[in-house]
């Protein structure tokens, strides 16, 4: 009998052990996130809590089991050691996989891409949208440090390449600075700096000109000789008169066909009355148009004008004479389709 008793306690005390056992288990390690759906972020902000990242897993429909990751996130001390960051929070991922990942704050870094603005204004709002800093930490940054690597608040939007970066969300206005300019560093290799070299211009101009004709062509295919045209105006000490700078001194960005009003704007960024380039960039500049410049075309043209087809092309003229009549050209077609603005 008594044996019996033995056997039965025996039997009692395994299942108890085997289901507390699966139990835990099924607590530390089965999946209780994002049960068959896609990967998400998680954003943890400075004045979040154990309770508000709770509540924002709940809300995002992440966490399956409530009870469960709150049980453990208490035994490993998660509660009291919250973390800010981007987390990525992987398909059906297991309670002690993600607090121990919230836990040592060990972020997933996060991509930027950026490709097109017109003024570092412009570009705060885009750089920051998916970052913790704002366009105010950012702007504010550019306004309090005069020299920035080597560039000022008019320069500045050359430092930074249109790509597509890895970055850590809460990264410091400071640390992204830094970070672009190491970017910046890597682009300008030995193969670029020497074609630099035999350029006679630094890297910024290179970078102002460079935006000048990414906003005349978009055809890469003419682009070296568009660069090569305003490379012999420079050297002949002559004015650019690029149309595109024109636009960007009257700030409206509307304009389809420049006038002569518009030449007599008065701006460093008018290239009809200041001879060289201008102080900055006209907008974010594309490294294929940095290349199109360092392999600029060797001509003898000084002109160019758009065509009058509107394929998006230009004609190139060496004399006035020639230009003006292809001037001529483009300006009926111009009128032909009523574009007078």
């Amino acid at each position: 009998m008594k044996k019996k008793k033995y056997v039965i306690i025996v039997i009692i005390f395994s299942t108890l052990l085997s289901t507390i056992s699966v139990y835990l288990y099924q607590i530390f390690f089965s999946p209780n996130f994002l049960i068959n759906q896609n990967d998400k972020f998680l954003i943890i902000n400075d004045d979040m809590n154990f309770k508000n990242v709770r509540e924002k897993l709940i809300q995002d429909t992440i966490l399956n089991d409530v009870l469960s990751f709150s049980f453990l996130s208490k035994s490993m001390n998660y509660d009291k050691n919250i973390k800010t960051g981007a987390y990525k929070i992987k398909s059906n991922m297991s309670n002690y996989d993600l607090i121990r990942m919230l836990r040592s704050g060990n972020q997933t870094p996060i991509y930027i891409s950026f490709n097109y603005a017109r003024k570092i204004e412009d570009f705060s709002k885009i750089i920051t949208k998916d970052l913790k800093i704002s366009e105010y930490d950012f702007m504010n940054y550019i306004n309090d440090n005069k020299n920035i690597y080597g560039f000022n608040e008019q320069n500045i939007l050359s430092m930074f390449l249109p790509d597509t970066y890895e970055i850590y969300w809460n990264i410091s206005t400071e640390n992204l600075f830094k970070k672009m300019n190491i970017e910046y560093n890597k682009f300008w290799n030995k193969k670029r700096e020497d074609k630099l070299n035999k350029l006679n211009i630094n890297k910024i101009n290179v970078s102002i000109l460079a935006s000048i004709v990414a906003s005349e062509t978009l055809k890469m295919d003419e682009a070296n000789t568009i660069a090569g045209v305003y490379i012999n105006r420079l050297n002949k000490n002559m004015l650019l008169q690029a149309d595109p700078t024109l636009v960007y001194a009257a700030n409206d960005f509307s304009i389809k066909r420049v006038l002569n009003k518009h030449k007599k704007i008065i701006s460093p960024y008018n290239t009809y009355i200041n001879k060289g380039l201008p102080p900055g960039p006209i907008r974010l500049t594309p490294k294929k148009y940095i290349d199109a410049v360092l392999n600029y075309e060797k001509h003898k043209y000084i002109f160019f004008c758009a065509k009058d087809d509107f394929s998006g092309y230009h004609t190139f003229a060496i004399t006035l004479s020639e230009h003006n009549k292809n001037a001529r050209k483009f300006q009926r077609a111009l009128n032909k389709r009523k574009i007078y603005r």
